[in-house]
């Protein structure tokens, strides 16, 4: 019944990111100058259509990706932490007696789970963790409980097995980004503390909001926008395979009509769908601003995609960069990582996973 969305201690392992476009790979060790520092990070293209909607459609080319990640990882370790998306997860606060034994606390947990799950419990993961005292009761405690169906994780571990590695811990995506987030507040007046940050990380077809008050969670919602729509513009535009038009995205070479006629319109339709997402968030809650927004995923590396967003939104933004104060591995080009370090916030997070106490 039980996965390891809470480990406690973990093993050396790898953070790895699968998305529709592509899987990441980020290796953390101990700095000697720096709490962390990069060993080294891969981005690995993903065939089209073998990962739709968060879900793994075809598990071969997964495996694929995920091998050739690996390889260009250039590492010897083969334990992996993994993240489902919000999506495919049920999670859940609960209030339980202080003091319980874990097999008391489980008995309770499948109970509460019955409730809230929609589906046979036999077909789904469990798990749980005591996140602190009940601020309103001394002799209660808060546990959160997450569940997911097993063939959501079990695709992923078959995926990654296929590359001939190991997953040690299933985590969820929207706490990776929480747990990198902790390192991108170094980037922002007081660590973020008192403060309302929205986090806006721009995938390939889905654009994830997570709105933390305090460095705590308050919200979170998706979007249906991402980095797909300017590949498939790019596609239709110039005459290029899907392929094609990735590669050039990323690595230029575009007539020059590409700036005026394709990019500037993506940006400001970003631009858009960020400040509707900061509308939904003010009438939906009881906060009514948002001091930060901090832009993560591949189209935060977009050149001065910041200052439009800010411009639009009249919110300070800045570009999520979680190495911006680790020591690197010599190896790594500073100029590559902090173009390639937005899109790398959920594996830099999964990588965390290894300093776990």
């Amino acid at each position: 019944m039980k996965f390891n969305f809470f480990l406690d201690r973990s093993p050396p392992l790898i953070g790895v990111d699968i998305t529709s476009a592509s899987v990441k790979m980020v290796e953390l060790v101990e700095g000697s100058k720096s709490a962390y520092r990069l060993e080294n990070y891969s981005i690995s293209p993903i065939a089209k259509d073998a990962v739709v909607d968060g879900n793994i459609s075809n598990l071969e080319q997964v495996a694929e990706a995920i091998g050739r990640a690996w390889k260009l990882l250039g590492t010897r370790e083969k334990r992996l932490a993994l993240a489902l998306p919000a999506a495919a997860v049920i999670s859940k606060k609960v209030i339980m007696q202080a003091g319980l034994r874990e097999e008391d606390m489980e008995f309770q947990v499948e109970s509460e789970a019955n409730q809230y799950i929609p589906f046979p419990l036999d077909e789904v993961n469990i798990d749980f963790q005591v996140l602190g005292p009940n601020p309103a009761s001394s002799t209660e405690v808060e546990v959160l409980i997450a569940a997911s169906r097993k063939e959501k994780i079990e695709d992923r571990v078959a995926a990654a097995e296929g590359a001939g590695l190991k997953v040690i811990i299933m985590d969820i995506e929207t706490y990776a980004t929480e747990a990198a987030h902790s390192l991108v507040v170094k980037q922002l007046p007081n660590n973020g503390t008192g403060q309302t940050v929205m986090i806006v990380d721009i995938g390939s077809s889905t654009m994830h909001i997570n709105v933390l008050h305090d460095n705590q969670s308050v919200y979170i919602r998706e979007q249906a926008f991402g980095g797909a729509q300017l590949t498939q513009e790019i596609q239709r535009r110039f005459g290029l395979s899907i392929e094609e038009a990735e590669i050039a995205k990323r690595k230029g070479g575009l007539p020059e009509s590409y700036e005026a006629e394709v990019l500037q319109p993506f940006i400001q339709s970003l631009a858009l769908e960020v400040s509707r997402a900061l509308q939904f968030f003010t009438s939906a809650t009881q906060y009514n601003q948002v001091d930060h927004i901090v832009l993560a995923g591949g189209c935060a590396s977009i050149n001065g995609i910041a200052n439009i967003v800010q411009e639009r939104t009249q919110v300070n933004t800045i570009i999520a960069n979680p190495f911006s104060q680790m020591e690197l591995n010599p190896r790594i080009r500073q100029q590559q990582i902090f173009a390639d370090a937005p899109a790398l916030t959920i594996a830099c997070g999964l990588a965390l996973r290894r300093f776990d106490k």
